[in-house]
């Protein structure tokens, strides 16, 4: 259709220019995201407000859609790699602003396993839903998780596989924070193709998250769950 090509964004108003950042996140378009960031900033909006009404708005959808298999991994991976473009431009003006996080993810693949596919659309996804994520990459021992749980304080570890062979792991690194005394200081979501809810119960995992939508939901779920019981 020609008259898509047509639209300008800076001539929309705030309603229809967040409208059209919805479908432009959907389709993957970063560089009309970044435009439509920008043109935001000039109209005076609130970073934060770009962040969550704009950029985890469209990423909500995007998804929901993916939850429900309209949506497929290279459709969302291009999607996160526009909101990225978007983010790239918040991150230094939310950092001055000091605007509410909804929390942090420490997330890695665990120890003999390289699959990174799964890990990193979770990553997309949990920065799309407006989460600071620290991701140590693949092959991770306990050492790992440990020193960057240390250093970064999440409330949230997340930890992948692939193989048969590598889920024990996760239970490895389970085992050492229950010893440390320190479990309960974090959340931990486990997720990977060849795991399920079973499992996850039986290693002492929080929850399993059968895909990424899932994890986003289920992150959201336990971090609301954690303030209400410091505040209460």
């Amino acid at each position: 259709m020609s008259d898509e090509e047509d639209i300008v964004l800076s001539e929309l108003n705030d309603d229809e220019l967040v409208e059209q950042m919805f479908d432009d996140l959907y389709d993957g378009l970063k560089e009309e995201i970044e435009e439509g960031v920008n043109i935001l900033l000039e109209r005076g909006w609130a970073p934060y407000d770009i962040l969550t009404k704009a950029l985890v708005g469209g990423m909500t959808i995007v998804g929901h859609d993916f939850r429900d298999g309209i949506l497929f991994v290279p459709e969302v991976l291009l999607a996160a790699n526009a909101m990225k473009g978007g983010m790239a431009i918040l991150k230094p003006l939310l950092a001055e602003t000091g605007a509410p996080r909804v929390g942090k993810m420490v997330i890695g693949t665990v120890k003999g396993d390289i699959h990174d596919i799964g890990k990193n659309l979770v990553s997309m996804m949990m920065e799309g839903a407006g989460f600071e994520v620290v991701d140590i990459g693949i092959n991770n021992p306990v050492e790992n998780y440990l020193e960057a749980l240390e250093t970064e304080q999440p409330d949230i570890l997340g930890m992948s596989a692939l193989l048969t062979t590598t889920m024990p792991y996760m239970k490895v690194v389970i085992d050492t924070l229950v010893e440390q005394g320190k479990r309960d200081d974090y959340i931990v979501l486990v997720g990977g193709a060849p795991l399920n809810e079973e499992f996850g119960k039986a290693i002492g995992a929080d929850a399993y998250c059968r895909d990424a939508a899932v994890a986003v939901e289920t992150a959201k779920e336990f971090v609301s769950r954690k303030h209400n019981q410091l505040a209460g």
